[in-house]
């Protein structure tokens, strides 16, 4: 771990905060610090805290996992809030994440390399919008993953709107192909066809 030092106890909390190396955690960093909040995410090597989510999150990641595992094929899995690893000092967690079935190496796996990852998917959090909206997007897009959608509540009334993007695998960019309201219809990555009004998430 190259020397990560904990601070000392808060005489208010008592809990332990991390001190950050010099050089930023690392991915190791992530898996062997003790007593890290659930879903604890690495970003250039400094530890992001996840913030309780809006009931709209929960949901809609319920709604797109529950769509895409109808008609995923065989040889793809549909995986939420899992690590991708994408370099030493990156290791985001995508809400939801379509990957290559061979990447599942058992029940105990904690992660996934971006190599295995086609599809991944932020929902906007109030608390970390512009991670979700521009950090992110260029980290998934310099280590080559694929397809790219970013989900959020738009209009008033508010109703879901999905933004997909793909990879352009010159300039390491994505490239918006569509925005969707009601109804998730596509051919990409796989044949997708998810109902996302209002009504669907209600029901849930």
């Amino acid at each position: 771990m190259g020397g990560t030092m904990i601070a000392e106890p808060s005489a208010e909390t008592g809990c332990h905060w991390p001190v950050p190396p010099q050089d930023g955690y690392t991915v190791d960093d992530l898996f062997t610090l003790p007593d890290l909040p659930p879903h604890t995410e690495l970003l250039d090597g400094s530890l992001v805290f996840v913030s309780p989510q809006r009931r709209f999150h929960s949901t809609v990641i319920d709604l797109l996992v529950t769509g895409l595992r109808t008609t995923v094929p065989k040889h793809l899995k549909v995986r939420r809030e899992m690590t991708v690893v994408l370099d030493r000092h990156n290791g985001p967690e995508p809400d939801i994440s379509v990957l290559h079935a061979e990447a599942d190496t058992g029940p105990e796996q904690s992660r996934y390399e971006a190599s295995d990852v086609v599809l991944a998917i932020e929902v906007v959090s109030p608390s970390s919008e512009g991670r979700d909206r521009q950090y992110k997007p260029l980290k998934y897009a310099m280590a080559g993953i694929p397809y790219f959608w970013l989900v959020e509540m738009v209009g008033a009334p508010e109703r879901p709107a999905v933004r997909t993007y793909e990879l352009d695998p010159v300039t390491k960019t994505y490239t918006p192909t569509g925005t969707h309201y009601d109804r998730l219809k596509l051919g990409v990555p796989y044949d997708i066809d998810i109902d996302i009004t209002s009504d669907a998430l209600d029901e849930l």
